[in-house]
């Protein structure tokens, strides 16, 4: 059984009331102390499922209530008579039935992740710098085992999950923040894989090399896949490390060709490999944007409701459309690349 801690500090003349309708919501135990001379600390345990519900609510009194503060625990171990015994046939069918649902964090950890993946900073520039010097080494030595550990330590999942995420939000502060920092890291591999590719005649010939000049149709399949992934895996909370490179395989050779064709003034081979990319980023925003959309991603205030009402199938909408757009010029460029 997942379980949340919510710690809840009401002040003295709102705890009636706010304590009457919390106490309405699902939850495995309840405690009430007295915390100060002027605020009530209200404990309240909970499943994970039903921990959003009561976060919407107590974001709603925040607005409004001075003093009013509220904390969110992970439960490691929670023992009582009842958890001891063993459960009924009825509660395994509960449980059973809810994990066929897919499952999420809630809404206010997931906004948490986000703000901190759309950020940048000294880790995410250096981590984004070593993995394209040594995904660009692999490339000059036609190694794949070198380009998969490059791969392995790019942190390109974060601000691509955090677009999807904050246009299913209408937060448009932090898509802009978050499109920049994606097209930041793409931006430093791009250079770095030009300064190799003009100082340097290898790699050039390589497979590593010119399999990622090169865009076909199912290339989109692989850039839906690795979205999906990486959002499933983001809304469980899970380690994104081996969902990260499967994202980063849609994302970090194709700009390391990319780069490395401009270094060496191949710019057709350029032109296969920007397709390439662009293709695989609006694959990977159409499945996070569609994973998030399923997984119920909605915020609560009156305001951010209108916008996400707009933002969502707009953003959909944009990315099918580029989506469809570069399968034609594929096709009709098909020929021309080769």
């Amino acid at each position: 059984m997942n379980l949340q801690l919510i710690e809840v500090y009401i002040p003295d003349h709102h705890y009636p009331s706010i304590n009457e309708k919390l106490q309405e919501f699902n939850h495995q135990s309840y405690w009430v102390s007295s915390e100060s001379k002027e605020r009530m600390l209200v404990r309240i345990l909970v499943k994970t499922k039903d921990v959003e519900e009561i976060l919407n609510y107590l974001e709603e009194v925040s607005n409004v209530v001075e003093g009013f503060e509220t904390l969110l625990f992970t439960v490691q171990t929670y023992l009582s008579k009842d958890t001891i015994h063993e459960e009924s046939k009825e509660q395994k069918e509960e449980e059973e039935e809810e994990k066929a649902k897919l499952q999420r964090a809630s809404r206010h950890e997931l906004l948490n992740a986000v703000e901190k993946n759309s950020k940048i900073n000294w880790n995410y520039s250096l981590l984004i710098l070593l993995s394209a010097i040594v995904a660009t080494v692999g490339f000059l030595k036609d190694s794949e085992a070198v380009v998969i550990g490059a791969m392995v330590i790019a942190p390109m999942i974060g601000p691509v999950i955090a677009i999807a995420f904050s246009s299913i939000l209408g937060d448009y502060k932090l898509l802009g923040k978050s499109i920049v920092t994606s097209l930041y890291g793409i931006l430093i591999v791009c250079i770095i894989s030009v300064l190799f590719g003009y100082f340097s005649d290898m790699g050039t010939e390589t497979d590593q090399y010119l399999d990622r000049t090169k865009v076909n149709i199912v290339d989109v399949f692989l850039g839906v896949a690795s979205g999906a992934a990486g959002a499933l895996a983001f809304l469980n909370r899970l380690s994104g490390n081996l969902v990260g490179v499967m994202v980063a395989v849609a994302l970090l050779p194709p700009t390391v060709a990319m780069g490395m064709s401009i270094g060496n003034e191949e710019y057709e081979l350029a032109y296969g490999a920007f397709l390439l990319v662009t293709v695989n980023v609006m694959s990977i925003l159409l499945a996070a944007v569609s994973i998030f959309s399923i997984s119920g991603i909605r915020p609560v205030r009156w305001e951010e409701v209108k916008r996400a009402n707009v933002s969502r199938p707009l953003s959909i909408t944009f990315i099918v459309l580029i989506i469809l757009t570069l399968i034609i010029v594929i096709l009709l460029g098909k020929g021309w690349i080769s």
